[in-house]
């Protein structure tokens, strides 16, 4: 299966039980009556214009993320409108559709996923609910999915993936990378085995060292530091070092695209059955995404104090702080997970040798892994550059 990302679902119950008990007041006011929306100060869309969504998109254009609220959707959120609505029930957020200042005559819903929707897969859920337009797959999920649930790529977010295996320096006589960290045989602690098993192909561990008993919590990892853990070079190196107060140090990590996990990660997509039929929707909202995601990063703060509001409000349990929120855009603009396409230099738009890459590794290891049934996989049936805007890149 495609990694999930239990992350700190269990870290607060474990560790700061003391700051659930804040958020669990903060959340009922937050989630309140639905209330709390402010009214909606933004001019609207030039008719017919490109950032004009009424009457060529749903009424509400339905956003469905992978896992919860978190800086690393911070695109979509940055969307949200200062009207909007929480259901803190339903777990979803419901605003004006605002783009670059403007209103654009369309509603936008962000729907969070993971524990909020029984951590059933965004595609399936997107074959569940055909009001969801756009969902947050990464390429090994959508290629899992290919048989039941196709959906098909029309914009990357991130460009690199966040995903990194993680562990003590002090246990690991300073290694710096997975390779030497594991060297020693040292168990590799996962929730899922697709980069596992990427990393027993190129030899930088072995079939013995593949634990897949992780389940989001900091207790292992604090309890026995000769183990290595994945994480997300977005989260836990800031969490481990400042909010787990039994750990409180840094931890090493190595970003596993430095070793061949080429995913797009979180890509936006559409069911492969909807894509025609939206087109016209499309060719706007697609262009509004790529500039949303640069225009978040170069002002990420009201975004993230939203996101961190509706953690609060969901109450699931988990905990995401504004120091993590902020962490994370540092760390996307240091470690370039956020760049324009290297090969045609436009933001947002998928490399067909990239996306025959990742078929030509991935289709291999999730037919081992008894996942698919056939690594017989047209790359181009898992993207289209379509609405892609040429002009937009984080260099303009």
């Amino acid at each position: 299966m495609a990694l999930s990302r239990p992350r700190r679902i269990a870290v607060a119950a474990l560790f700061v039980v003391p700051l659930l008990a804040l958020t669990a007041c903060a959340g009922a006011d937050a989630a309140g009556e639905q209330g709390g929306a402010t009214p909606l100060d933004a001019p609207a869309a030039e008719a017919d214009g490109p950032l004009d969504l009424s009457g060529v998109c749903p009424e509400t254009v339905v956003m469905q993320q992978d896992w919860q609220p978190e800086a690393e959707h911070g695109a979509m959120y940055s969307l949200v409108g200062t009207d909007h609505t929480v259901d803190a029930e339903a777990k979803s957020v419901t605003g004006s559709l605002v783009a670059q200042g403007v209103d654009t005559g369309v509603d936008v819903e962000v729907r969070p996923g993971g524990p909020n929707v029984n951590f059933q897969p965004v595609p399936s859920l997107m074959y569940l609910d055909d009001s969801i337009l756009l969902g947050a797959v990464t390429t090994d999920a959508q290629i899992t999915a290919l048989a039941d649930n196709p959906v098909v790529t029309v914009a990357s977010q991130l460009t690199t993936s966040p995903q990194i295996v993680m562990w003590d320096p002090a246990s690991h006589d300073g290694a710096t990378t997975i390779e030497d960290a594991a060297a020693a045989g040292d168990p590799v602690v996962s929730s899922g085995d697709v980069f596992p098993r990427l990393l027993v192909s190129q030899g930088i561990i072995d079939d013995t060292q593949i634990d897949l008993s992780y389940e989001g919590t900091p207790q292992r990892f604090v309890s026995d530091p000769s183990t290595l853990q994945q994480g997300f070079a977005t989260a836990e190196p800031y969490i481990y070092e400042n909010e787990i107060p039994q750990w409180g140090k840094a931890v090493g990590y190595q970003l596993l695209a430095d070793v061949g996990y080429s995913v797009y990660p979180e890509a936006l997509t559409v069911r492969a059955d909807k894509v025609e039929e939206n087109a016209d929707c499309l060719a706007r909202l697609v262009p509004i995404m790529q500039q949303a995601q640069i225009d978040y990063l170069e002002e990420p703060q009201a975004t993230n104090d939203l996101i961190v509001d509706l953690v609060d409000a969901y109450q699931t349990g988990w905990t995401y702080s504004q120091g993590v929120a902020d962490f994370s855009v540092r760390t996307m603009q240091d470690l370039d997970l956020v760049t324009d396409d290297p090969e045609s230099g436009v933001f947002g738009r998928i490399d067909p040798e990239r996306m025959t890459e990742i078929v030509g590794t991935f289709a291999p290891i999730l037919v081992d892994a008894g996942q698919i049934g056939s690594a017989d996989i047209d790359p181009e049936t898992l993207y289209t550059n379509e609405f892609i805007d040429d002009a937009i890149s984080m260099g303009s």
